[in-house]
C-alpha cells in the first residue's frame, strides 16, 4: 500500500518549486517579448502583465474563451480556483500557467509558437547535430548494442531542456556516477523478443528530438510500430509539437548524408503508417497519467512499451510527490497497463525506484543532485 503524501506546492515548504515560480518561469515570459519583437504592443501588455500577476501572487486565472480545450480545463478550474500562484499544487499550476501564455500572445487566433526562435536556436545549434552523427553510428552495431546505446543516448539529450539553462550546461556527455538506475538489458530484451507497437511519450524538441528520432529508426528497423505522442500545442518552452517533428524530418533531408538517409526512412515510415505522430491535449493537461482518458488507456493496452520521456511526464507519472527515494518504480506506475519505460534527467524533487543508500549518500554529497540535471535513470517495469 503506497502512503498517502501530499503533493508538492509553490509555496516555501518546496523550495525548488518556490523558486521556479518566483524566478525561472517569470524569466521565461520575459524571454519570449524578447525573443520576438514584432509583437504588436495589446500582445506585449498582456505578457507584462500576466508576469506581474504571478510575482504579486494572485489567485490562479482560467483559460480564456473561446478556446479548443475550454471544457477540458473548466472540468479541472474550480478546485484550484481560491489559489494562488505562489501557493498552489505545482503540477497543475505550471501547466496551467504554460497554457495561459497561449492566450497572453493569441496562439489559437494566429498559429504562432511563440518559442519558435528559441527551438529554430537549438536546432541550429552544431552540437546536436555532432551528437546526431555519434548517435548514427551505432548502425553498424548489433542490434542489442545499438538499442542500448541509442536509449542512452535519448535519456542525455533530456538535458537539453531549452526552459532550463543550468541543466543544459551539463550536455550530453554523462559521467560514471550519472546514471542511478540502469535497466537497459532488460528493456533491450524485452524489445527484442517480439516487435509491436511502441509508444513514446515526447518531450522536448532540438537534441533531443534528434535523439528520439536515432532510437525510432532502430526500432522501425526492429519490426516494431511507433507512436510519437507530442504536445497539442506549445508548451514548456521546447516541448514537441507535430509541426516540430515534421520539420526536423525535413531538416534531416536537407542536411545530406547519413542525416538526410535518416530523415528520408521517418518520412516513409510516416507514410507508410508504421510511425505515427499523434497530438493530444492530455499532455498538456494539469492531469496525471493515472488519470488519463478512457481512450489513452485503450491505446496503450497490450502494446509492446510505453517510453515516457522527461521530468514533466516522470512527473505526471509518478503524481509530483516525494516519495521515499526506494518506492519501487513499479509499484508507483501500476496503473498503467502495458510495460513501461522512463528516461529522465532529474530536474525536479520527485524521483522512485533508487537503490537503498543512494538518495542519502547524494543529499550529503549533491543538495541539488535532484533538481540540477545532471543525474538520471532508466527504470523498467514489464
Amino acid at each position: 500500500m503506497l502512503p498517502d503524501l501530499p503533493l508538492i506546492r509553490t509555496d516555501k515548504s518546496n523550495p525548488f518549486a518556490n523558486t521556479t515560480l518566483l524566478n525561472r518561469l517569470p524569466a521565461n515570459i520575459r524571454e519570449i517579448s524578447a525573443l520576438n519583437p514584432d509583437y504588436p504592443q495589446p500582445i506585449r501588455d498582456a505578457l507584462q502583465r500576466f508576469h506581474d500577476a504571478i510575482l504579486a501572487d494572485e489567485r490562479l486565472s482560467m483559460v480564456a474563451l473561446p478556446s479548443p480545450d475550454y471544457d477540458r480545463w473548466a472540468v479541472d478550474f474550480p478546485r484550484y480556483a481560491h489559489e494562488t500562484w505562489l501557493n498552489m499544487e505545482w503540477f497543475f499550476g505550471e501547466t496551467l500557467l504554460y497554457r495561459r501564455l497561449l492566450d497572453c500572445v493569441r496562439f489559437f487566433e494566429s498559429g504562432r509558437d511563440p518559442f519558435a526562435p528559441k527551438k529554430a536556436e537549438e536546432f541550429a545549434s552544431p552540437a546536436l547535430w555532432h551528437t546526431l552523427a555519434e548517435a548514427l553510428e551505432t548502425r553498424g552495431m548489433s542490434a542489442e548494442d545499438r538499442l542500448g546505446a541509442l536509449i542512452e543516448f535519448d535519456l542525455w539529450g533530456n538535458r537539453i531542456d531549452l526552459s532550463f539553462a543550468l541543466v543544459m550546461a551539463h550536455g550530453v556527455k554523462a559521467g560514471d556516477d550519472d546514471l542511478l538506475v540502469d535497466d537497459t538489458p532488460r528493456v533491450v530484451e524485452h524489445l527484442l523478443a517480439k516487435p509491436g507497437v511502441v509508444h513514446i511519450v515526447l518531450d522536448n524538441c532540438g537534441t533531443e528530438l534528434a535523439m528520439d528520432c536515432a532510437l525510432i529508426d532502430a526500432l522501425l528497423d526492429h519490426g516494431h510500430e511507433v507512436w510519437m505522442h507530442v504536445k497539442a500545442h506549445p508548451f514548456y518552452v521546447s516541448d514537441t509539437t507535430v509541426p516540430d517533428a515534421h520539420g526536423f524530418w525535413h531538416m534531416l533531408l536537407a542536411r545530406g548524408g547519413a542525416e538526410a538517409a535518416l530523415g528520408a526512412r521517418l518520412i516513409a515510415a510516416f507514410e507508410a503508417g508504421r510511425l505515427r505522430v499523434l497530438a493530444d491535449y492530455f499532455w498538456c493537461s494539469g492531469r496525471f497519467l493515472e488519470q488519463m482518458p478512457p481512450y489513452l488507456r485503450e491505446v496503450f493496452t497490450g502494446s509492446a512499451l510505453v517510453i515516457l520521456k522527461g521530468d514533466l511526464n516522470y512527473r505526471r507519472a509518478v503524481t509530483d510527490r516525494i516519495w521515499e527515494t526506494t518506492t519501487p518504480f513499479a509499484e508507483v506506475t501500476a496503473y498503467l497497463p502495458a510495460p513501461l519505460l522512463a528516461l529522465r534527467t532529474f530536474k525536479s524533487d520527485p524521483n522512485v525506484g533508487l537503490p537503498p543508500g543512494v538518495g542519502a549518500a547524494l543529499d550529503k554529497q549533491d543538495t541539488q543532485w535532484r533538481v540540477n540535471g545532471k543525474r538520471g535513470v532508466i527504470q523498467f517495469r514489464l
